[in-house]
């Protein structure tokens, strides 16, 4: 693995954007040797994980961000150790956020973009009246909207459903809230980040990309 040579290559695509890097499948001497790398960003998608991780650096000043699906049931375990939640996807989440989080929480909004059963989320139709509900937990602050294309879709539906969240961060930042300013769309993984910066990404949450071994 030639971390320093894959970051390079995808950050020459970069104008401005973060990394989110994603650590789900590496552990936490990789992220040491990204963070020396300059990335300081960190995703992870399970609690348990994410815990362990943490633990192991807690002398670097990362910025952790929880991206996978939070269970109500782990908010106290995890919550007042993140910087950013891209996940957020119910009025139950956020009740239990505003229960346990001790600190102003930057979230971003998950948007269902696809059809497909395994995926969270709130449907398009339904964002704007989510967004009003959520006036009344003043612990979270929507700083933009997260989404998924469809897995293994095409180019045509990558490009749909990101202009799609990108239109839907337009129609909540129109609305001119103090607690949803939602200026940044978290979005594109490691098979289509590229399309994810053409549609106007801002964060971009990449994982097998950055560790992959040179052909």
């Amino acid at each position: 693995m030639n971390l320093k040579a894959n970051l390079d290559t995808v950050r020459s695509h970069f104008h401005g954007q973060t990394l989110v890097a994603a650590t789900k499948y590496v552990d936490a001497p990789t992220i040491l040797e990204l963070y020396a790398l300059g990335v300081e960003d960190v995703g992870e998608n399970r609690v348990q994980d994410f815990i362990r991780k943490q633990d192991l650096l807690t002398d670097l000043p990362i910025k952790w961000h929880f991206i996978g699906h939070l269970q109500t049931n782990k908010v106290k375990t995890v919550i007042n150790r993140i910087s950013y939640l891209h996940s957020l996807d119910s009025l139950k989440l956020a009740k239990e956020i505003q229960k346990e989080r001790k600190t102003s929480l930057p979230c971003f909004v998950e948007v269902k973009l696809t059809d497909e059963p395994n995926k969270t989320g709130i449907l398009p139709s339904e964002l704007l009246q989510f967004v009003h509900s959520l006036v009344q937990y003043d612990i979270i602050t929507v700083v933009g909207l997260m989404g998924m294309a469809k897995a293994n879709g095409s180019e045509k539906e990558i490009k749909d459903s990101f202009n799609c969240l990108r239109s839907l961060r337009d129609d909540v930042t129109r609305l001119n809230l103090a607690y949803a300013p939602c200026k940044w769309l978290s979005m594109g993984m490691s098979d289509d980040y590229q399309i994810a910066i053409e549609c106007g990404a801002t964060h971009l949450r990449l994982g097998s990309i950055l560790y992959r071994n040179e052909e």
